[in-house]
């Protein structure tokens, strides 16, 4: 079966095309990603602009084309922290459907978590044990644990790469004492997730997801993308608090330079950067274990999983009471 996945991020729409099948490897046949940066088109009353709107419908219609010419059966279609952030998100996803025929699901934070986490068991397999997972977003934090493919926790919190460089880091570069200063905050914010996390269970493999974590490892030395997935990738602790006093006092545009930077990604790459080392300071973790799989791939195998059990795709919708955390994404932190 062919599948298109079309994830509406805070900061990139991508279409990512897969042959898959149930019991097999998710094989990705093309990827095709557009800069939105929709986080930054939320104006002060919560809500998207007419004018960030119009460009999410325009790139979603344009993708779905895509998807279509590509011969895939079906079109998975999920929008993550940005566009559930919104406080007129109703409003955009009846536009989206209207407008371009794509049914735009919104995942909570909560089924994001969970998701992840069942792409990244999946990779790993049962040989790993209890696995602890920490996945960076633009506008959020998952946080995971668990020894089967359902986690025992699944935490989001309001701590994504981009969110916080527009609320902590405005600066290009930033300022010592406002990394400081978020060095500080996050270790505050993460002390309630320590002792959720921590207390399911300490892990036997400690993983990270994302193209945060693969660009923080890529410039702490892991392999290149162009080696494959199957190479074994790591990102230390002491790899990553060195990588922040180097980065961060570099401009945005410097850091787009730097190999596994991409242009998008270079002005909150710092954000991204702390968010790690507060996570893994935060959960005692030396060494995590790069995944390359991770919310797509999460969403694809619960697809198949549940074609075949009849079961539900997603357990919740937008507005879910689990999206631990959320209630305090408001407002500048300074």
């Amino acid at each position: 079966m062919r599948l298109g996945v079309l994830d509406v991020g805070s900061n990139t729409v991508h279409l990512l095309v897969v042959d898959a099948r149930r019991g097999g490897h998710p094989t990705p046949m093309s990827s095709t990603k557009a800069a939105l940066r929709l986080a930054e088109a939320i104006d002060s009353s919560g809500k998207l602009t007419r004018k960030g709107a119009d460009r999410l419908v325009a790139t979603i219609d344009e993708l779905a084309k895509i998807a279509t010419s590509s011969g895939c059966a079906e079109l998975m279609a999920f929008a993550t922290s940005a566009v559930r952030d919104a406080t007129n998100s109703e409003e955009v996803l009846a536009r989206v459907a209207a407008e371009t025929g794509v049914a735009l699901q919104v995942l909570s934070g909560r089924d994001e978590s969970r998701l992840t986490f069942l792409a990244v068991r999946r990779w790993y397999g049962w040989s790993a044990g209890r696995i602890i997972n920490i996945d960076i977003g633009g506008g959020s934090l998952e946080l995971s644990n668990g020894v089967d493919e359902e986690p025992e926790v699944a935490l989001s919190l309001p701590l994504g790469a981009g969110r916080l460089t527009r609320e902590w880091l405005p600066d290009d570069p930033p300022g010592r004492r406002r990394v400081a200063m978020l060095r500080d905050w996050l270790d505050t914010e993460l002390a309630d997730a320590r002792k959720t996390v921590l207390a399911a269970g300490s892990p036997d493999l400690a993983v990270a997801s994302s193209k945060t974590f693969r660009s923080l490892a890529r410039l702490t030395g892991a392999a290149p993308s162009g080696a494959g997935p199957r190479v074994k990738r790591t990102l230390t602790a002491n790899g990553l608090r060195q990588l922040i006093a180097f980065i961060s006092r570099m401009t945005a545009a410097d850091r787009a330079e730097l190999e596994g930077v991409s242009a998008e990604r270079a002005p909150q790459i710092v954000a991204g950067a702390l968010v790690a080392e507060a996570s893994m300071r935060a959960l005692s973790l030396e060494v995590v274990d790069i995944c390359p799989w991770a919310l797509r791939e999460g969403l694809i195998l619960r697809k198949l999983d549940s074609e075949a059990d009849g079961s539900d795709f997603v357990e919740t919708q937008v507005g879910d009471a689990d999206k631990v955390g959320e209630s305090r994404a408001g407002g500048n932190r300074r």
